[in-house]
């Protein structure tokens, strides 16, 4: 069965800013790769990246999979993104997707929120809307016109090559942190992207009551880049009428898998 989407000019929350124009979206997409590939080094260096035999990255994976087929129709850059979906065997609560579909998963979201199948999806939609609405390149931009801008630019657009400051810009890709109108954006955008992809739009609101309850006195760190409250529930539980028909209307995925079991202790290091 194929999976498609309607033309982008009836997609209203695919609508981007214009400002991200003012920096290079190749020049973006590399900065990530080149930061993306870092963070995987790092994680395997620490026997931290997750193996393709892990029921959890399979998990995310097959999620994906069903998602990405209708991200060309909001962004035709998506069409020539390689996108990637891999596991980090940390405790942290936090996901990401940076710009050219690069994703990463924490374990620790998944065992600590204890997150179902639809939960997920809110999530990997959320962060694919990030990177489709290109909601990265448009902060960089607006960091290019501050005092000082003219040197990143000059970096982004000097001779095809990254340069000091853009290698600077990809570094903070990963802790980037959006706007109010940003989050909203991506979450309407997310919950219609994995609507379609036949996951219940309703698990984003349960998804962010997760999320609020987690940590106790200290936030999970998605918290520090994805701010919640009331009025984001509300937002998402105020677009529900809309999407639940796409939702009710979708293939359904053929396997649902089970939730994380908990990380085992660390072991400590042998002197």
């Amino acid at each position: 069965m194929t999976l498609a989407w309607p033309a982008t000019a009836s997609i209203p929350e695919c609508k981007r800013s214009s400002l991200a124009k003012a920096v290079p979206a190749d020049q973006v997409e590399a900065a990530a790769r080149q930061q993306y590939r870092q963070m995987l080094q790092q994680a395997s260096n620490e026997r931290a990246l997750v193996s393709t035999d892990e029921p959890q990255l399979q998990r995310l994976r097959s999620i994906a999979a069903r998602i990405i087929p209708f991200t060309p129709a909001c962004n035709p850059r998506a069409s020539e993104w390689r996108w990637e979906v891999n596991l980090i065997a940390s405790r942290s609560i936090n996901a990401f997707c940076m710009p050219g579909g690069k994703i990463a998963f924490f374990y620790g979201i998944l065992a600590e929120l204890q997150l179902d199948d639809d939960e997920v999806a809110m999530i990997m939609g959320h962060e694919a809307a990030h990177a489709l609405l290109e909601h990265a390149r448009e902060q960089m931009s607006k960091g290019a016109l501050t005092t000082g801008g003219l040197r990143l630019l000059s970096a982004l657009f000097g001779l095809g090559q990254l340069g000091d400051l853009a290698a600077q810009a990809g570094a903070q890709l990963l802790t980037l942190k959006f706007s109010r109108d940003d989050e909203g954006e991506a979450d309407r955008l997310g919950l219609q992207m994995a609507a379609r992809a036949g996951y219940d739009p309703r698990s984003g609101v349960t998804l962010w009551q997760k999320m609020m309850r987690a940590g106790g006195s200290k936030p999970p760190q998605i918290l520090s880049t994805h701010p919640t409250g009331p009025a984001r529930i509300k937002d998402i539980e105020s677009k529900l009428p809309e999407v639940l028909p796409v939702f009710q209307a979708a293939p359904k995925p053929p396997k649902r898998y089970s939730p994380a079991p908990p990380l085992p202790a660390a072991r400590p290091r042998q002197p």
